[in-house]
């Protein structure tokens, strides 16, 4: 794989800001509103850097956002498959998770409490999914693969995604759940790249990442006794 001047400003950036996004999570007690303005710029404000020191990007910037009818069937039948796994999972692996050290952490760390959940989940699962597709997966793989090589911004778009979610799960999880998980998102970024890469744009990946989400957040729901 060659390194350009371009690539290597791709790599870095993508690197600095995930990285940086998840020590922000996992170490700086800020409020979650204020973490969530700052992942704003940090995944989308740096990437459009990278579109406005290269303008002859633009367009595969502008390509990522035009859907496709025929990808959301698709889409929407392997959401509702994850959205049943990830609840299963939890059914599963219960006796092995203290929901009270989540909770505890949630609300201590961010704020977030059973008053302020539902607009949390909201959130998550429409706009911040949105956010880390674009990154992750527009950016991170679509765009870096057009830079560099396609092996190469599988593997490092899927493991960036694994490392950006530990800041924020640490203390979560025993560390055996913990190796489970990280390996099920490693994955999951791999599957999130192939739905993509056919259509070139975020909507497939978006929409089942919106069912992970959604799942998740049910478990927030049983976790903050809402449900």
């Amino acid at each position: 794989m060659q390194i350009t001047k371009k690539s290597l400003f791709l790599i870095l950036s993508i690197t600095l800001s995930a990285l940086t996004m998840s020590v922000i999570d996992g170490f700086v007690q800020l409020p979650y509103l204020s973490k969530s303005i700052l992942k704003i710029v940090l995944f989308s404000i740096v990437p459009m850097a990278y579109f406005f020191r290269y303008k002859g990007e633009y367009r595969r910037l502008k390509k990522l956002f035009i859907p496709r009818k025929s990808d959301f069937k698709y889409a929407l039948i392997l959401g509702a498959g994850v959205y049943a796994v990830i609840l299963l999972a939890y059914i599963i692996l219960n006796d092995h998770i203290d929901l009270s050290v989540i909770r505890e952490s949630l609300t201590a760390n961010i704020g977030v409490n059973e008053h302020n959940f539902l607009y949390v989940a909201i959130y998550i699962t429409l706009i911040n999914s949105l956010l880390e597709e674009f990154f992750f997966r527009g950016f991170s793989f679509l765009i870096l693969k057009e830079n560099t090589n396609r092996l190469f911004a599988y593997v490092f778009s899927s493991l960036l995604f694994a490392l950006y979610h530990v800041g924020m799960t640490s203390g979560w999880f025993h560390w055996s759940i913990y190796l489970i998980a990280m390996t099920g998102l490693f994955v999951g970024g791999c599957i999130f790249n192939y739905l993509n890469e056919k259509s070139e744009t975020i909507y497939p990946s978006w929409i089942v990442h919106m069912f992970a989400n959604l799942s998740i957040n049910t478990i927030g729901f049983i976790l903050f006794g809402l449900i």
